[in-house]
């Protein structure tokens, strides 16, 4: 069994935005690991496995407009499912 069972992927687009800013929100108030957050102050893209994919989607919907999302359950992956 996996610790962070969904690999969350998106991308934020907006103004200003902060990838530093992004990390460090992303390491200080959501469990997971993998993370990812690179772009520039107009796009970020976010790679982050995580329990809890709606809590992150939330956050990032705050930042721009969120499109190109991508969610798996990387357990049913394990299994030989789709994810």
């Amino acid at each position: 069994m996996l610790e962070f069972r969904y690999d969350t992927q998106l991308l934020i687009e907006g103004e200003g935005l902060d990838e530093d800013k992004i990390h460090d929100y992303f390491t200080d108030n959501f469990k997971g690991d993998c993370l990812i957050a690179v772009g520039d102050e107009d796009l970020i893209k976010i790679h982050f496995h995580t329990n809890e994919p709606w809590d992150v989607l939330k956050y990032c919907a705050g930042l721009g407009e969120i499109y190109d999302i991508v969610i798996e359950d990387m357990e049913r992956q394990s299994r030989g499912l789709k994810g």
